[in-house]
């Protein structure tokens, strides 16, 4: 379970994250969605410890994430960056190996290299393992990226806007993904996405931010009402029911 008690964020008098109180049990599928400058990826980040908090704190399973040590906490908990730019040139192999670095110290044993394996099956990598990053489409490396979260092996698996730069077929391969490692790996995948349609259609539960604070939270059928979608987007939002899922339209 990921325990967000009183946490706060500031940068000088702005407040990115504003006494943000929040619990998500472990398993599933949990989106963060709301608008630009909601404070939905700082609040990723200092759940991460990637950010401190100015004031409150977050627990994973009962251990602060900012007094527990780094390397019991990654073994908990992993996380996909936004920005993940690399200086040097890597395989695909060899990057999601990075991801046993807290396993292995880069010495990796036959059960890493197990780990190794099976990312880059989950992912649909195998037969891409020798090429260089440099080779690969966006939407590849981008898998390539979640390959090498998911190979850390942790309860918690946290992305942020894992879908940047993928076009609709790839967006949905990713969700699906995602969706199968919450399923069949039984990991918490916590991700932080915009499309609102892509959160409903594949999250146990929805997390909605505003000007950094929660605003609702619930099933996605909770969630993806007119009187919720206004609350959090300011902007008239029509529901409908497609095949038996909600589906918002927002761009009429």
């Amino acid at each position: 379970m990921i325990e967000v008690r009183s946490v706060t964020k500031r940068y000088g008098r702005t407040v990115v994250v504003d006494d943000v109180e929040l619990t998500l049990p472990a398993g599933g599928l949990v989106s963060i969605i709301g608008p630009n400058g909601a404070g939905k990826s700082t609040l990723l980040s200092i759940v991460a410890r990637l950010l401190p908090a100015d004031a409150g704190s977050v627990l994973v399973d009962g251990h602060d994430v900012a007094s527990t040590p780094g390397d019991v906490l990654a073994r908990r908990l992993a996380v996909l960056r936004q920005e993940n730019h690399l200086t040097v040139r890597l395989t695909v192999r060899d990057l999601v190996a990075f991801g046993r670095y807290p396993h292995s110290r880069g010495r990796l044993t036959t059960t890493d290299e197990a780990h190794v394996d099976a990312a880059l099956e989950h992912l649909g990598l195998t037969d891409l393992a020798g090429r260089f990053l440099d080779q690969l489409s966006g939407g590849q490396r981008q898998r390539a990226h979640v390959a090498m979260v998911l190979a850390q092996d942790t309860e918690y698996v946290l992305l942020d806007e894992p879908l940047n730069n993928l076009d609709m077929k790839h967006a949905r391969q990713m969700m699906r993904m995602m969706r199968r490692a919450a399923d069949e790996l039984g990991r918490t995948v916590v991700v932080v996405l915009h499309d609102i349609n892509f959160a409903a259609a594949y999250s146990d539960r929805v997390v909605a931010m505003r000007d950094g604070a929660v605003v609702v939270q619930g099933t996605p059928a909770q969630i993806m009402t007119p009187e919720a979608l206004h609350a959090v987007y300011d902007m008239d939002i029509a529901v409908h029911d497609v095949a038996g899922a909600p589906l918002a339209a927002y761009y009429v």
